[in-house]
Parts: C-alpha cells; structure tokens; sequence
C-alpha cells in the first residue's frame, strides 16, 4: 500500500495544474435577486473559452497539416525501399537453395 506514495507525491503538483486547467473559471453563483447582472458575464466568458478552444484546434490542425506533408515524401522512399530489399532476399534465397543444392550434390553424389 505505501508503493504507490512516492508516486503520488511526485505527481501531485501536476495534477494541480491539470485540475486547474480543468475546471473553468467562470463568475460564482450570485446573489438570488443580482442573477440578471452576472448571466451576460457568463455568457461572454463562455464565448471567449470557445474562441480559444477554436483557435487552439486551427493550430493544432495546422500542426497537423505539417507534419502529414512532412511524413509523405519519406513513405515513397521507404515503399521504394521496401522493394529492392525485398528483391535482394529473394535473390540471396535462391543462391542460399543452389548453394544447398550444390553441397547436397557433391556430399551424395560422389
């Protein structure tokens, strides 16, 4: 049961920040008769939290973008690749069978 303490103490200050991050810091509750005056704060900030949700998406699409463009010009050389070892293991299977062959032939045959 005490295994699992050290690793606790060492991940509690991150889950603060991930706690903190999670939670949103939106306007308390008001007062019963100030409901009209706090609402349209509410509402702006969740339009501001979904603004940068949005822009945090674009970015990380765009990041995306980038790293699917950089991937492609390597798939074609490896897919090339892939090709001529392939038929470099089929060549080296076939003189490995005559090999076989041969020292078969001249352990039998003589």
């Amino acid at each position: 049961m005490a295994a699992w303490l050290p690793i606790l103490k060492a991940s509690l200050p991150y889950l603060t920040k991930i706690v903190a991050a999670a939670i949103p810091a939106f306007t308390s509750r008001p007062a019963p008769g100030k409901a009209d005056e706090v609402i349209p704060q509410q509402i702006a900030e969740l339009q501001a939290a979904v603004t940068s949700n949005a822009e945090s998406i674009k970015a990380l699409a765009a990041q995306l973008k980038q790293t699917i463009e950089g991937i492609d010009p390597g798939v074609g050389k490896l897919q090339r690749e892939i090709a001529f070892l392939r038929r470099v293991a089929v060549v080296a299977m076939v003189l490995a069978v005559m090999g076989f062959g041969t020292a078969l032939w001249a352990v039998l045959g003589r």
